[in-house]
């Protein structure tokens, strides 16, 4: 079994991930959970260095985060029963809870004090006054006294000031939609879905040997020496041959529905965070696995060609490999195309063999054009696979090895 990623390793790709985004702004909460003090404090670090080099705004809940976290914080915001009892800077926190009676001990962590303090059953203990002068003090009243202590007073005269319009940095405006060039952003991408095909590469890998154990037994099956010319029988094996190899191409494009579907997800959260326009991810998957269909059609074209006993003429087996290999983008387009659809597994692989089976049916093999009813017969000219069994088998029979059968064709 492949160990997956743990809850940690999540949290700190998706940390980061976001701090790539083009946003400025960032609320997280309770990122600390499922981590270790030290991971956390990593995480914070970093947030921090960002905010001062970049500029941007981060506002972090934690609970009861340690002290070495805690200190890495500019300002402070202690929110209880829906008040906020203290919004200010670090260092004046303890002097706001000393001028209300309460003093934090020197061995015990800020976050913990400030965890404990404006409960009704912790309050009491650090209460440094006359004990007999003691009284719980409620959350409302903290907040009340917030208003009169000095840091609150400032606060409070920073939003009576208007804010100034001509002072407003052109750089804190946002004049385009992505935070890179659109080239910058596809070839990103581009980047990005190379290493995912090279961490997938075992997928690749097996359906290729899929095309080469079927390739060996295509062989077997459609040997040359009992594959005579001559006769419309013999063409009508040549035909099922055909026929054959391109429906192994055509399901060998089946397995881009599952991988289609796992990436969606990522793919929603980026392109609704405006990390990249979206042709950039689609335009990136269509270059990537033109070398894929390639290898595939190649593959499946160099084994059997000349041991099923095909025209032996070099134009015909190029203009045949170029057929498959047209074939093989187009059932990997439709599956990529089923799967973004339909976004379901179970969903997309029902309706996904559903619509091979009607591209079978009406194709013009198992039901000949002739026998088509006519209310039909737009299914036959929609179906994908009547242009490319047309294509091979045009460039088959119309061989000079192949002049007799050529009623078959006319036939079909």
């Amino acid at each position: 079994m492949t160990r997956g990623i743990s809850g940690g390793q999540k949290k700190r790709v998706t940390t980061g991930e976001m701090l790539t985004g083009p946003a400025r702004a960032l609320f997280m909460d309770e990122i600390s959970t499922g981590l270790d003090s030290s991971s956390t404090f990593q995480i914070v670090k970093y947030v921090r260095h960002l905010v001062h080099v970049m500029n941007d705004t981060v506002m972090i809940s934690l609970l009861q985060p340690p002290p070495e976290t805690y200190n890495l914080f500019d300002d402070i915001i202690l929110l209880s029963e829906g008040y906020i009892v203290y919004h200010g800077p670090g260092e004046n926190i303890l002097e706001f809870f000393e001028s209300a009676g309460f003093r934090c001990p020197e061995r015990k962590g800020v976050a913990d004090f400030l965890q404990e303090v404006t409960s009704k059953k912790d309050q009491q203990q650090y209460w440094y006054l006359d004990q007999e002068q003691y009284h719980y003090v409620p959350v409302l009243e903290f907040a009340e006294h917030y208003k009169s202590f000095h840091v609150g007073q400032q606060m409070l005269e920073e939003l009576k000031i208007p804010f100034e319009k001509s002072k407003t940095h052109p750089a804190a405006l946002t004049t385009s939609k992505y935070g890179q060039s659109s080239w910058e952003s596809f070839k990103a991408v581009m980047s990005r879905e190379q290493l995912l095909m090279k961490r997938n590469s075992f997928i690749y890998i097996f359906k290729v040997s899929q095309l080469i154990i079927l390739g060996l037994m295509a062989m077997t099956v459609f040997l040359r020496t009992e594959m005579p010319h001559g006769q419309i029988s013999d063409g009508a094996k040549f035909f099922g041959a055909l026929t054959f190899s391109l429906i192994t191409i055509l399901f060998n494009g089946f397995a881009e529905l599952q991988l289609t579907i796992k990436i969606l997800p990522t793919f929603y959260k980026q392109r609704d965070f405006l990390f990249f326009p979206p042709w950039t991810f689609g335009l990136a998957n269509i270059i990537l696995k033109v070398p894929v269909s390639f290898v595939e059609a190649g593959v499946w074209v160099v084994l059997t060609y000349y041991v099923m006993g095909f025209a032996p003429s070099a134009g015909r087996f190029f203009r045949q490999l170029l057929a498959f290999f047209v074939t093989h983008q187009m059932a990997m387009a439709l599956f990529r195309f089923l799967g973004a659809i339909l976004k379901s597994m179970v969903v997309a692989n029902t309706f996904g063999m559903f619509v091979q089976l009607i591209i079978f049916i009406v194709g013009g093999f198992i039901i000949p054009r002739g026998d088509i009813r006519p209310w039909w017969i737009w299914a036959y000219w929609a179906s994908p696979m009547m242009y490319s069994q047309n294509a091979i088998s045009v460039n088959e029979f119309l061989a000079s090895s192949q002049t007799m059968i050529l009623l078959l064709m006319h036939q079909r």
